[in-house]
């Protein structure tokens, strides 16, 4: 998430639905799915075909999987039953018992209770709701209904357990969240004999933010003293605002709220001390961090909360980057009003006065000569690191490549090159800079992009693989690139071609090949992989898309369209490396920032597997291919016969640790 990258991808066949979510089993790393409501499917994140991952088909429809950090999984089935996963893959078919009649599920949940795992549910049936208590281990299970509280109903649930009771809260459609205490009781007889016991709730929060009434769509709990409620304030005469609010439960008071005018999905999650939402179009993180509940801190949140104010609780720097950039893309006044009270609340918070906000800054900067432009990015990275400067100044670099893209001929080379260089920012914080430096053919800025960012999206890297291929090398003799990646290797003059080695190299000589393939290939083909297929300054820019960070399942489409040529080019440079790392013992390029060993081999197989009919059906391919094939088995023979020495190799590893570091000795090993 913080580097905003998708880390694996799978899908099911066509016509497949998966239809719970998917969870991780924290026990094993393993991932959990059930599509088709019956079918269950496991695997691990190295797996790359979902088809091929472990399946069981089960007996019963399954409603939703459960993963504690130490109690294993938990399934919940439609019809009320519930297995833990070890006991249900022991027998995928066995009889699932039925709970329900004519009962629907609407809310589940999983806790721990000591060594024990609790799996909590609502369910609901002619507007009538029971809540279900079941402990799978011990075969435990109690039912209550829910006392009813007409007109209003029901919308979300959500729990905690303290000291053997059930915390159970339940955000009704009348603006108000109700408490339900439900204690874990010992399986006796006469529990075992109680009728269907009616719990009784109380009222614990009135939902109500300056006087209007906050209509929530999900609720979920921070601690034993507060919750989160995400929902809706209305706007007389226009779309109700949707906002996050924090709640004091103790105290019945609102701890802080924050308006979010992108829109949300009406869902909020919460893990580990940070909130999911889907905000706009995107998923956003926010932090928050607890406080001590105490009757002064609740009274001075409620303070606070009038006016809407946000407090040091949650840090809000993530949403307020998002409607930032949003409102000033569409030169709203938004922008300034919101980054004016951050600014007033880090003013209170520091003592400083009579520094410019973001909006403020935004505003001055936005039809400023460069001499003024410089100036003001130059005070602003001269400040002390804060947690919000980064953000600043994705910002503002953010602001300068929407001015680019509003006029062309303005574009600040240098100011954007000396931040990127200085600055740790990421693609993220400025997402139009690599599609405005690629506007401008900015092939040095885009080279510090691919090395410096870490979250760049596939896309964006094979835009810079196609440019950088496509220029040619008389115009990159122009340009000013950092080499430090390629000067080291790459040979400058290419015309001699009368060397020869007789040297075994890792397993590879002419000879050793020849004898290996009855193919014989024209002379002035034998040496691929002795010069290199493309100029210094095209190497280095290459290097930097060979260090950017990928997901193979997401650059594999992009790679089926590079042109055909441009394919080829690319393969005979790799080769040219991989050739290279193959005469050193130890596979490593010189330079600075030189391409790896296993960043060339996965880039080589990633574009033989977008690329390969292409290739096969092309003239001036079929001499590449070979010689690549040659050099691969060559090395694959080489390593076999290592293999076979293995042991001996081992054995004198052992004799050397058990030989007296003083003792002198002349010792035989005979390799068999």
């Amino acid at each position: 998430i913080s580097d905003q990258k998708p880390l694996g991808c799978w899908s099911v066949k066509h016509g497949q639905i998966l239809t719970c979510p998917v969870v991780c089993n924290f026990e094993t790393h393993e991932y959990i799915a059930v599509h088709d409501d019956k079918v269950l499917r496991i695997w691990k994140n190295e797996d790359l075909n979902l088809d091929k991952a472990f399946k069981a088909t089960l007996s019963a429809e399954v409603y939703r999987i459960h993963s504690l950090p130490q109690g294993g999984a938990l399934v919940l089935f439609r019809g009320g039953g519930v297995r833990t996963l070890d006991v249900l893959l022991e027998a995928p078919q066995q009889e699932i018992e039925s709970l329900l009649s004519a009962e629907a599920i609407r809310w589940s949940g999983a806790f721990m209770e000591g060594q024990e795992p609790v799996l909590i549910f609502t369910t609901e049936k002619n507007k009538d709701f029971f809540v279900y208590v079941q402990k799978p281990k011990l075969n435990s299970l109690h039912k209550y209904k829910l006392e009813q509280q007409k007109p209003a109903r029901p919308l979300c649930f959500t729990a905690h357990i303290t000291n053997q009771t059930v915390t159970l809260l339940c955000l009704y459609s009348n603006n108000s969240v109700y408490q339900v205490l439900i204690p874990l009781h010992q399986d006796t007889e006469e529990e075992k004999e109680k009728e269907e016991e009616i719990l009784s709730k109380s009222l614990l929060l009135k939902l109500s933010v300056s006087g209007a009434a906050l209509k929530g769509t999900s609720l979920v709990v921070l601690d034993k003293d507060h919750v989160a409620v995400l929902g809706s304030l209305p706007d007389p005469g226009k779309k109700p605002k949707e906002c996050l609010t924090i709640w004091n439960t103790k105290f019945q008071t609102l701890q802080t709220s924050k308006e979010l005018p992108l829109g949300t999905s009406g869902q909020l999650w919460c893990y580990e001390e940070k909130f999911f939402l889907i905000h706009g179009k995107v998923l956003t993180v926010i932090m928050y961090k607890c406080e001590t509940s105490s009757l002064a801190a609740a009274v001075g949140k409620l303070k606070d909360s009038q006016t809407l104010d946000v407090s040091s609780f949650v840090n809000w720097n993530t949403l307020e980057d998002e409607e930032l950039l949003v409102s000033f893309q569409s030169q709203e006044s938004v922008a300034l009003k919101a980054e004016s009270r951050m600014n007033l609340r880090s003013n209170r918070s520091t003592g400083q006065s009579g520094t410019l906000s973001v909006g403020q800054l935004l505003l001055r900067l936005k039809d400023a000569s460069n001499y003024v432009l410089e100036t003001e990015l130059k005070k602003l990275m001269a400040k002390a690191p804060t947690p919000d400067l980064q953000a600043t100044i994705g910002c503002v670099v953010t602001a300068l490549t929407d001015r680019c893209k509003r006029n062309p001929k303005f574009y600040p080379q240098n100011l954007l090159q000396e931040i990127v260089e200085t600055r740790d920012l990421s693609y993220s914080l400025c997402p139009d800079l690599m599609a405005v430096a690629l506007e401008q053919k900015d092939l040095q800025l885009l080279q510090i992009c691919l090395e410096r960012f870490p979250d760049i999206p596939e896309e964006i890297t094979y835009a810079c693989l196609k440019a950088f291929l496509s220029i040619s090398e008389d115009h990159l003799k122009s340009v000013d690139v950092n080499l430090d990646s390629a000067i080291c290797y790459v040979d400058i003059e290419c015309n001699d071609m009368e060397v020869k080695t007789e040297i075994l190299e890792n397993g590879f000589s002419e000879e050793m090949d020849q004898d290996m393939c009855d193919t014989k290939i024209p002379k002035e083909n034998q040496r691929d992989g002795e010069s290199c297929p493309v100029g210094l300054q095209k190497a280095a820019l290459l290097n930097a898309v060979l260090h950017s960070a990928y997901t193979e399942t997401f650059l594999l489409p992009h790679l089926k369209n590079l042109p055909a040529q441009q394919a080829i080019l690319f393969l005979r440079y790799l080769y040219y490396l991989y050739v290279k790392c193959s005469e050193k013992v130890n596979t490593t390029l010189p330079g600075i920032r030189s391409p790896t060993i296993n960043q060339i081999m996965d880039w080589m197989c990633l574009l033989l597997d977008a690329q390969f009919t292409v290739m096969v059906m092309l003239p001036e391919a079929k001499d590449l291919l070979s010689n690549l094939h040659k050099f691969v088995r060559a090395q694959v023979r080489f390593y076999s016969e290592l293999n076979k020495i293995e042991g001996s190799l081992r054995e004198l590893q052992r004799l050397n640790h058990l030989r007296e570091s003083q003792t002198y000795s002349i010792e035989v090993l005979e390799i068999i």
